[in-house]
């Protein structure tokens, strides 16, 4: 069995997804770390090769169909477009033939600045002060994000919204919902 988490990001599906792992002895795969492993190279480097955002995302969901295709129990943390583009192509691949389940992690946008982090061109994290105005424009871009993928967000298999949950409850308030429909235990 899979799961796909998917959501905006600094949603916290890294975070989520490698709680959840433990909780149900799966694999964990953040795509992300697995992009810049398979190329070797930096997203934002292997963003700038490509020449619009759907030439990378067509080369990063190789990397998801690679994943996809291990077979074995895993959580792997996508992209903010995870259920959209090539993505979506590569989701529908794997579906068809195995357990494989979407997940979509989701927050206030209010949250979601909270938790922003930044990030060079080399991938190294760097510090950025956010004044007010800079909050203003960061919780814009957010919810210009949120709306661009909303629709693609209304495919995944499960939504679990996240807002005033403690983080240490998620992974079983998502095991929960899981059972509801699917066959999944934890340890």
């Amino acid at each position: 069995m899979i799961l796909y988490l998917v959501g905006i990001s600094c949603v916290g599906k890294t975070t989520i997804g490698k709680m959840l792992a433990k909780d149900i002895d799966f694999s964990f795969f953040d795509l992300d770390v697995e992009i810049q492993n398979y190329y070797n190279k930096p997203i934002e480097r292997i963003q700038d090769e490509c020449f619009s955002m759907n030439g990378y995302r067509e080369k990063a969901s190789k990397v998801l169909d690679y994943l996809f295709s291990k077979n074995i129990n895993s959580v792997i943390s996508g992209t903010p477009s995870g259920l959209k583009f090539s993505y979506l192509q590569v989701y529908k691949k794997h579906k068809a033939s195995k357990d494989l389940y979407s997940i979509l992690i989701n927050d206030l946008h209010e949250n979601i600045l909270d938790r922003l982090t930044f990030y060079d061109k080399d991938s190294n994290p760097i510090t950025e002060k956010i004044d007010d105005s800079k909050k203003k424009r960061y919780l814009k871009e957010i919810k210009a994000d949120y709306n661009f993928f909303k629709d693609s967000y209304n495919r995944a298999d499960f939504k679990i919204n996240i807002n005033d949950i403690n983080l240490e409850d998620i992974p079983n308030m998502i095991i929960n919902e899981l059972q509801k429909t699917i066959k999944i235990s934890s340890r």
